[in-house]
């Protein structure tokens, strides 16, 4: 279901139907994009861990970017964390990107049935380039997987990623691309 609306939304961004131009605009016309498509569920931005499950110390993040659920239950359906990186800073995005995954990974193991980390991205230097360390889960087709580095500054910072994951770029329109990385009941 996440694969198919993601495909369903991108030819509608690249059809000239909704322009995304950031992260916010992401989120809102995707969202928006979901309630059209999902009346039986309630989709929502940004809501806290804490809303679903209550210990929220076994999150790598608080805020789930957009979450979908059943208003008459609160069965959940999906959750998604998005990036449109805007301003380079590529290995940190990249990084950013990773924990985006770890969480969406968390969400499933916790009760969300599927979760997908959707980014688009302009700058070819996140889809193409060099593909030594971090680089080579976003160039390179090495799957991301296990104990992952921040690769800059103090590296202080980790994180762990349970699955094996392949960033596979598709273009959207002119330099734009997007990736879609599905975890859970892919259904």
């Amino acid at each position: 279901m996440l694969g198919d609306a993601a495909s369903s939304f991108v030819s509608a961004v690249a059809g000239g139907k909704v322009e995304v131009y950031n992260e916010f605009s992401l989120q809102h016309e995707l969202g928006i994009f979901l309630r059209r498509n999902h009346p039986e569920l309630k989709v929502q931005f940004e809501r806290n861990v804490g809303f679903f499950f209550p210990d929220r110390t076994k999150f790598t993040k608080r805020e789930i970017d957009i979450s979908a659920f059943s208003g008459i239950d609160r069965k959940l359906a999906f959750a998604i964390e998005l990036k449109y990186p805007r301003n380079g800073q590529h290995p940190e995005q990249m990084f950013s990107f990773c924990k985006d995954i770890a969480f969406a990974e968390e969400l499933v193991i916790a009760g969300f049935p599927r979760c997908a980390f959707i980014v688009f991205a302009e700058d070819h230097l996140f889809y193409r380039g060099p593909v030594d360390g971090i680089y080579g889960f976003f160039r390179g087709g090495k799957p991301i997987h296990g104990r992952i580095q921040k690769p800059t500054g103090k590296k202080d910072d980790e994180v762990s990623i349970q699955g094996h994951h392949t960033v596979e770029w598709k273009p959207v329109f002119g330099a734009l691309k997007y990736a879609v990385v599905q975890i859970g009941n892919a259904s």
